[in-house]
């Protein structure tokens, strides 16, 4: 088929138009049909199929994560009665106020007990915290390093909890004469012993 055949085609009687002239009139209407539909209703729908499968994939994802929670649930709830109780046994090693003078007399009675010297017990007063308040005690004590050793160890032996800061050994010469008698081998330990207080609701 020519131009020429296709000029002189009418289109007022399609029925007589050659085969092949049918054909191709029916490839190009079914081509415009399917492009109009594609355009005009399965676009929109690939869009929202493509936003369904990302939002199942969410909440796919949201779905696995509950599932894995829900599985550790027992064991999450075990943990939590371990850290309630391992929290309270915290608490009862904080004194409360008249606890924190008999405290004071257990700090200064290991040291003594573990045959130190003290140059310096000063209790330099509580300060309080978000829910416990600390009260720093600024030590210095000659003894050998047995003794020293013996103090914070029993420090760590005390039902309440102490800890030690700012530890600050020096050797003291035998011309210094810090401590009459005791002998060569002597070390002085400064630090600063902290206990501490759990504040109540009121406070």
């Amino acid at each position: 088929m020519t131009l020429d055949d296709l000029n002189e085609l009418d289109f007022s009687n399609l029925g007589d138009w050659p085969v092949l002239a049918k054909a191709g009139a029916i490839a190009l209407l079914a081509v415009i049909v399917l492009g109009a539909w594609y355009y005009l209703i399965t676009q929109d729908q690939l869009v929202a199929l493509e936003r369904a499968e990302a939002k199942e994939l969410e909440q796919k994802k949201i779905f696995e994560d509950r599932q894995r929670q829900s599985a550790n649930l027992v064991a999450y709830q075990e943990q939590l009665a371990e850290m309630k109780e391992s929290f309270g046994a915290m608490l009862r090693q904080l004194p409360n106020k008249t606890e924190v003078a008999e405290l004071l007399v257990d700090v200064s009675q290991t040291g003594l007990a573990a045959g130190l010297e003290f140059n310096l017990f000063r209790p330099t007063g509580e300060v309080a915290l978000e829910f416990y308040a600390e009260f720093p005690i600024e030590l210095k004590v000659v003894g050998n390093y047995h003794e020293l050793a013996q103090f914070v160890s029993g420090l760590a032996a005390l039902p309440r909890i102490v800890t030690i800061h700012d530890v600050s050994l020096s050797k003291i010469k035998a011309k210094d004469k810090v401590v009459q008698g005791r002998g060569a081998g002597l070390i002085e330990m400064q630090a600063v012993a902290k206990t501490y207080r759990y504040l109540d609701e009121e406070e």
